[in-house]
């Protein structure tokens, strides 16, 4: 399992989840010799409850549970469902109530950390496990995104949409077991079932470090809305983040849109250049005025033509609204 608190977090809260995931091996959802919300309840609990009391009584309408222990919490109502409300809580503070200052931010951080801990927990295995009766499937496989989009992998899917518990033998023909990819989606898996090579695993298998980076940069700057944070190491870029997401109201835990925005730049080819070109173009200057800012500032021998055309290849939803 592997869980980094988020940068900010509070201490006590951070130190305790790096406990945790010392400690988790052993432990799953599925274990009965280990479970996990037994681990849980020893070592989150008393931390995240110390924390939650030195909040203000503000804080609180914004975390799950309504005073119940976090424990208890993901007991009765289950690991995906508190981690969803618990992601449209911490969108509605920070659309109503972010004021940016050092106890919103550790608040962010702590509750951020807290849903990556709840997720990763949802989908962990037992160290060594067999399946139920009359089930072939490994449950030792993550579950989780594909890759390279923000869809589920093909193995998660077929999970979420199946009771595992009832699922027989001979409703999944031997065949079909062996073709769920616990890595990919379905619009990425690497091959077809008779070995040629799914296109668009090798377009995502190119560009997966500019996949990442973007959602590196998508996060950071959810984070911080009203300030540019993408982080990019350009001024140019950053102001591109911050322009561009003011208004998609949306936050680090829309994952899956985080995830498929990422996909649709790196798929779109809107490199960093572009990014530039675009901010430029949203602060008032012309063609040609762009590629001479470009040239002498940036090292980047841009001709007004090259910029005309690099205006002309991009999709008009990369373009910053005017309105913000």
């Amino acid at each position: 399992m592997k869980i980094t608190p988020w940068e900010g977090c509070d201490l006590t809260v951070a130190a305790e989840i790096k406990i945790f995931v010392e400690r988790s091996s052993p432990y799953s959802t599925f274990s009965r010799r280990y479970p996990i919300l037994r681990l849980i309840k020893e070592v989150i609990d008393p931390a995240l409850a110390a924390y939650i009391n030195s909040l203000p009584l503000s804080y609180k309408d914004y975390i799950s549970g309504g005073g119940m222990e976090f424990s208890e919490l993901l007991k009765y109502v289950g690991f995906n469902v508190v981690a969803r409300a618990q992601r449209l809580l911490l969108r509605q503070f920070i659309l109503t109530s972010y004021s940016q200052n050092s106890l919103d931010r550790c608040f962010i951080a702590t509750i951020e950390s807290l849903i990556e801990l709840v997720s990763e927990c949802a989908s962990k295995r037992p160290k060594k496990s067999s399946p139920a009766k009359g089930v072939t499937l490994n449950s030792q496989r993550k579950l989780g995104f594909c890759e390279f989009c923000g869809n589920q992998t093909e193995f998660s899917k077929f999970i979420t949409e199946i009771s595992e518990y009832a699922a027989k033998d001979n409703e999944f023909p031997y065949h079909e077991k062996l073709v769920f990819s616990d890595r990919y989606c379905s619009n990425h898996r690497p091959r077809l079932t008779n070995g040629q090579w799914y296109p668009l695993y090798r377009k995502g298998k190119r560009s997966l470090e500019q996949f990442n980076q973007e959602l590196l940069r998508l996060r950071r700057q959810c984070a911080k809305p009203n300030k540019a944070n993408a982080n990019s190491g350009n001024g140019l870029v950053d102001y591109y983040f911050l322009k561009w997401m003011l208004d998609k109201n949306l936050t680090p835990v829309d994952i899956v849109d985080l995830r498929n925005i990422a996909r649709f730049m790196t798929d779109y080819k809107l490199s960093d250049t572009k990014k530039k070109i675009l901010a430029l173009i949203h602060q008032g200057f012309n063609q040609s005025e762009v590629a001479q800012i470009l040239t002498n500032n940036y090292n980047l021998p841009v001709t007004r033509q090259a910029v005309s055309k690099a205006l002309t290849s991009l999709r008009k939803e990369f373009y910053i609204n005017n309105d913000v």
